[in-house]
């Protein structure tokens, strides 16, 4: 399955080298907004000498951009502290499959100090979630985090697409990053609003599109990031920390701003469903299907159906289900039925799936009581692209 894997400091001249094209200082005012008491980490890397930060999010992490810019800064902030770094970026996921990997991707790396996360980009273009879906993944990963470990300091981004920074170019505020702040206000989360501060200055006439570097940041882009984190921490870590200091477990809301937020979200493993005709469990022939293919799921055993009428069921336990897939060219409809309720039609296919085997969480079924489930799955006769596929890395539960 894909795991995130604990890496050591980053090389001094990858960093250099990132760092060449910073930005002149600049006052990023209330884009830069600290909340809560934001000390545990700085504790934990100046008295034990050791950490681990985790970076969780779509491409805009997994590139060679802002986090290890960050990892930079922090290095040179604790130059005595030695820090693991887990990289546990996806392209083109959303805060949904966040909230559905966190426990496996980041938690199962071991215990977190400080994790920064951004969804705002990919919530919008990739998934286009809607507010309450927005709110569930955010909200699911925020408290996983805080159950995992109280004390862990959290960190929400806001990157930039071409739809945000027109709707903040015309005095809107976007959905996704309006629904990702509510959480971060609920939890006393600090935000990095990095899409204002470029909507601003292009604005202003003092910074382009383009040398932003557009959806994935150039360095120029990603090193004005890093200098509003570097703001969050001079902001918060301004004062030598007293003798006395000690790390105080964050306070979590007894009631969440959405109850069916994906706070159990988890990964099932596909070897505990029951086939009743049409599906393999297997590693897919990828070198006889057309489209692109990424080579972090190339290897990966899934649950594949390429027939309609292929059918198998799954026992579960939770208020939702559903499956993270890889859609491709031929990806077709599932049809889903939650006990002995009528089959709901999901279309697999995406809008990125015409050349590419896209990675995606579909749900299956939201909204339901407590208590143990079976989720039925079968393979619709329709379809919208060149086949009837549907194959499952994980099938995912809340």
């Amino acid at each position: 399955m894909v795991r995130a894997f604990p890496v050591l400091f980053i090389a001094a001249g990858v960093a250099a080298s990132l760092f060449a094209a910073e930005p002149a200082p600049r006052a990023f005012g209330d884009k830069v907004c600290l909340r809560g008491d934001f000390q545990n980490a700085r504790l934990k890397f100046e008295r034990s000498g050791r950490g681990v930060v985790a970076f969780l999010g779509g491409s805009i992490t997994e590139m060679e951009g802002y986090r290890p810019m960050v990892c930079e800064l922090l290095g040179k902030r604790f130059p005595k502290t030695a820090f693991t770094f887990i990289p546990a970026g996806i392209s083109s996921t959303c805060s949904t499959t966040g909230a559905f990997r966190f426990a496996t991707d980041v938690l199962g790396a071991g215990t977190v100090d400080l994790l920064f996360v951004e969804f705002a980009v990919n919530d919008d273009q990739d998934a286009q979630l809607s507010r309450e879906a927005c709110i569930r993944g955010m909200e699911g990963i925020v408290r996983q985090a805080r159950q995992a470990n109280p004390e862990m300091d959290v960190v929400m981004t806001f990157f930039v697409n071409e739809p945000i920074l027109a709707a903040l170019q015309a005095g809107k505020t976007p959905l996704t990053i309006e629904a990702h702040q509510a959480v971060a206000v609920h939890y006393s989360i600090p935000t990095i609003h990095l899409a204002k501060e470029v909507a601003e200055e292009i604005s202003a006439g003092t910074l382009t599109w383009k040398t932003f570097g557009g959806v994935h940041p150039a360095p120029h882009g990603n090193a004005i990031c890093t200098r509003m984190i570097d703001e969050l921490f001079a902001r918060a870590w301004a004062e030598p920390l007293g003798a006395g200091a000690s790390a105080k477990p964050h306070p979590v809301p007894p009631m969440p701003l959405d109850p069916l937020s994906y706070s159990a979200g988890r990964f099932v493993d596909i070897g505990t469903a029951r086939i009743a005709q049409g599906w393999t469990l297997g590693v897919p022939d990828w070198k006889g299907l057309p489209g692109s293919k990424r080579p972090r799921f190339s290897s990966i055993p899934m649950l594949c159906a390429t027939e309609p009428g292929a059918e198998v069921s799954l026992p579960f336990s939770g208020t939702a289900v559903g499956a993270y897939i890889v859609a491709g060219p031929d990806a077709g409809i599932a049809e889903a039925r939650i006990d002995k309720g009528a089959f709901q039609k999901v279309d697999l296919y995406h809008a990125y799936s015409k050349g590419l085997h896209y990675p995606r969480t579909v749900m299956l079924g939201t909204a339901l009581p407590p208590g143990a489930h079976t989720l039925t799955l079968r393979i619709s006769p329709e379809t919208r692209s060149a086949g009837h596929a549907m194959r499952i890395m994980r099938f995912v539960a809340n």
